[in-house]
């Protein structure tokens, strides 16, 4: 891990209330771990190399807790569709393909390569319930200098017969992929059942106790929308709701937990939300191109429930997760004007803590410049940005205009854990 001072102008923020703003600014990493953040560099690192940013904003690096890898080569399209025959026509038969590793990695490399140059850092990916395919993704974006979680995905119902597994074959192929991934050091398993109607009960329990027994984080989808959950309501009868159904099967906040979409959990699941463990990936372009809802996600959130943003490629078109925070800010005006007028509409700050404190505190103490912080760094470049208000705006409002106008241009700089990917 290096060691390093940057000079720039840096953006982060400590919680959801406001954006701390350091202008021409040294900002110190020793280890690959944030130090602090000085007007002045301090004597005592003058030695240490300087990499000089003038004139761009620095941000911590964002986190993506919800995108399906093996969708990319599709984004963008059949967006007419809703989600479950979506999924039928178009994503199954896709993930299909990644039975073959020589067109698993073909496709893998192009999903990397963009994810590399955006603003992500962390990511937490599904990839099919191809093993092998599944371990080359980690390999690849262990390779490319990211970090985070891969699945993966288990199912052994109600898929297509390409992409459903015997139950055996699926719990004894999720320990291999365990037993084969960790020699790796910065992209880890995550326990991925694909949702609750491709699951079975045994399947479920096995992956529960997988979950416990090797200490490893679990994702999956939750009310996402309204036909999906009628049909978990037939599948287990006894579950008082969709998430009380992974909580009867060990899924549910035993370890961290994170749950794409609740669009539809803050009437019914609100109680079970509140578990420190569970996150819930914010996904408003999946939502709206698959017609599936706004998720009260202010509600959500001053209810104590912790939030954090997802591209969910591809149903969402584009990785971007400063893409996908203007787009939760928009869309949580519309919930604020047609749905739920008691709710808050959500702020840029807010946005802006959702992508980077809040989702990063998945992965540990990651998404801010405070002391003791992994330095996730990303370096934006505004200057194509054309206006005669350049000079008068602040450098929130500069981010702003970024997260607007240039949501996914590739990134100017970029470090994980204080290693420099570019």
């Amino acid at each position: 891990m290096e060691s390093f001072s940057i000079f720039s102008n840096f953006i982060y923020c400590e919680s959801s209330e406001e954006l701390i703003c350091k202008k021409n600014s040294y900002l110190i990493v020793l280890d690959g771990v944030v130090e602090g953040i000085y007007q002045e560099l301090p004597e005592k690192y003058k030695n240490l190399k300087l990499y000089d940013y003038k004139d761009k904003l620095v941000i911590p690096g964002l986190s993506d807790l919800h995108v399906h890898a093996p969708q990319y080569q599709f984004r963008g399209l059949w967006m007419d569709m809703e989600l479950l025959p979506w999924l039928e026509e178009h994503t199954f038969p896709e993930e299909s393909k990644y039975k073959s590793l020589e067109y698993a990695s073909k496709a893998y490399d192009i999903f990397v390569e963009d994810l590399k140059y955006s603003a992500t850092t962390r990511v937490s990916a599904f990839a099919t319930i191809h093993k092998d395919s599944a371990l080359y993704l980690m390999n690849a974006l262990e390779k490319a200098g990211l970090a985070g979680f891969v699945g993966k995905v288990n199912s052994d119902r109600n898929a297509p017969d390409i992409l459903r597994e015997e139950t055996a074959e699926s719990i004894n192929a999720t320990l291999d992929f365990i037993e084969k991934s960790k020699e790796l050091k910065n992209i880890k398993p995550i326990i991925t059942p694909r949702f609750i109607p491709t699951c079975s009960d045994t399947l479920l329990q096995e992956l529960g106790k997988i979950s416990k027994d090797y200490n490893l984080p679990v994702q999956s989808h939750l009310s996402e929308n309204p036909s999906e959950i009628e049909w978990v309501k037939q599948l287990v009868p006894k579950s008082k709701s969709y998430a009380d159904a992974y909580r009867m099967f060990g899924l549910w906040g035993e370890e961290k937990t994170i749950m794409a979409h609740c669009v539809y959990s803050y009437e019914k699941e609100l109680e079970l939300m509140k578990n420190k463990n569970i996150y819930v990936a914010h996904c408003p372009d999946s939502n709206s191109n698959l017609t599936s809802g706004i998720a009260r996600i202010t509600a959500l959130m001053d209810s104590g429930v912790n939030v954090g943003l997802a591209s969910d490629v591809a149903g969402g078109e584009e990785l971007s997760i400063l893409s996908a925070m203007k787009n939760a800010i928009k869309v949580s005006k519309l919930n604020k004007r047609l749905s739920h007028s008691e709710d808050r509409s959500l702020s840029f700050a807010e946005a802006f803590y959702l992508a980077t404190y809040s989702g990063g505190s998945f992965f540990g103490n990651v998404g801010s410049f405070i002391k003791g912080y992994d330095a996730d760094i990303v370096v934006l470049d505004d200057s194509s940005i054309k206006t005669t208000l350049k000079d008068e705006l602040s450098l929130q409002e500069r981010l702003e205009q970024y997260v607007y106008l240039k949501p996914s241009d590739r990134v100017f700089a970029k470090f994980v854990k204080g290693n420099k990917v570019f």
